[in-house]
């Protein structure tokens, strides 16, 4: 197989998953139409991987192996908005409950009653609401570095030092401003940020080609900056028992940068069966910093 570097990057995201290993599979959904990378054996018991901001399916490239290799078939999807999925324009697009919606269309269309879902950063908030408002369609939840909802506002409130790990928020809420200070300087902020809170070799050189090529997508960073506005602009309710009682494991980093240790701690106390994991020297891109034993964790978790 040739290196992916040998491709050129605007043809290399179409062929990136095989480049990896993986397959490619497109999902024609209501509304939406999501891409996405898959792998294991089609009879495997279903886990969805779903990747945060401001990333996209590749987020997962080191867990898709092991969890395909362990005999479950994985389907990391962009999701809407991201790389190559639809980005539907308006920020009601991008409700929480919209989101989770694409994700149980997604299960309908490959005809799972039910499947292991694990999220990080925003695809963490995805997959508590999918577990929250469909409970009946996940089996196991798994959740890396995200806070379940509920927890956020009265989290800030009894740690304000949480308000200011969150400013970030309220600057993506600008039209065209935050747009323009992430494309600046061939987006120098995003790679910034996820240089400065990792180890050194965490994000490759050529992981960064792949990300600023995936930024680039038409619409794609206004449609990934609309999951923040609509957080702000279009709340949705969940429950108003939103108490989780499938078996949860929250997994996190103890120096996370954005987000600290007390919203962990709040959102396990929100499942009934729920197990919460510090890996204490990680911060946030925890898969990454941690792979060996954030895969480890992930396998022990869904073969029980």
């Amino acid at each position: 197989m040739s290196s992916p570097r040998e491709i050129p990057l605007r043809d290399l995201h179409f062929r990136l998953p095989e480049a990896c290993s993986f397959n490619t599979a497109w999902f024609d959904l209501p509304g939406v139409r999501l891409h996405a990378a898959v792998a294991g054996p089609e009879s495997g018991q279903p886990v969805i991987l779903l990747h945060g901001f401001p990333e996209f399916w590749y987020s997962w490239i080191k867990q898709i192996g092991p969890l395909a290799e362990a005999g479950f078939r994985v389907i990391a999807p962009d999701q809407r908005g991201y790389n190559l999925s639809s980005k539907p324009k308006g920020i009601s697009a991008y409700r929480i409950d919209i989101l989770a919606q694409d994700i149980i269309n997604l299960m309908d269309s490959l005809g799972y009653a039910k499947a292991r879902v694990v999220g990080h950063d925003w695809g963490g908030a995805v997959a508590w609401a999918v577990a929250a408002l469909h409970p009946e369609r996940v089996e196991r939840l798994a959740i890396l570095d995200s806070p379940y909802p509920p927890v956020v506002i009265p989290g800030m409130l009894a740690h304000p030092r949480q308000i200011l790990k969150s400013y970030y928020v309220l600057l993506f809420q600008l039209p065209g401003i935050a747009e323009s200070m992430l494309h600046r300087d061939h987006w120098k902020t995003l790679i910034k940020n996820m240089k400065s809170t990792t180890p050194a070799g965490t994000f490759t050189p050529e992981d960064f080609d792949y990300y600023r090529e995936t930024w680039e997508q038409e619409h794609a960073i206004t449609s990934m900056l609309s999951w923040y506005r609509a957080l702000v602009q279009r709340p949705v309710r969940l429950p108003a028992n939103p108490h989780l009682k499938m078996p949860v494991r929250v997994i996190w980093g103890g120096q996370d940068f954005a987000l600290g240790r007390p919203l962990a701690e709040a959102s396990i106390k929100m499942c009934e069966n729920g197990e919460l994991v510090m890996f204490e020297g990680a911060n946030h891109w925890i898969q990454r910093e941690e792979a060996e034993k954030v895969n480890q964790k992930l396998l022990e978790f869904f073969s029980a």
